[in-house]
């Protein structure tokens, strides 16, 4: 009964650092789409979003911006993050790693 006992706890871990990713992912889209409404600049929205999101590793982070418009129209930025199975004995359960997805929209005020 113990392994039983073990390998859910170890699953319930793993769960618990992947919704932290996933609402850290969330934060850089807001954040990235934030930073795109008020600047064109596509190298300062990467960089805001990376810094929103504190505890993911940056190289695994992938942020796309679609604009249309001018100003009042929507920008949309898109971040994916592949986040890696940290947990001991659940990799060869679920995989190695899982992507994450979230995109947010806001107007342009710049133009």
């Amino acid at each position: 009964m113990l392994p039983l006992v073990f390998a859910v706890t170890l699953g319930l871990v793993q769960v618990g650092v992947l919704a932290r990713d996933s609402a850290l992912v969330e934060a850089a889209a807001r954040a990235g789409a934030r930073a795109a409404a008020v600047q064109p600049d596509a190298t300062a929205v990467h960089d805001a979003a990376v810094a929103a999101a504190p505890g993911l590793d940056a190289s695994s982070l992938t942020v796309d911006i679609a604009r249309t418009g001018a100003q009042g129209d929507p920008v949309t930025v898109s971040v994916t993050y592949d986040d890696a199975i940290r947990v001991p004995f659940i990799g060869w359960l679920v995989g190695t790693s899982v992507q994450m997805h979230a995109a947010a929209v806001m107007r342009q005020e710049y133009g």
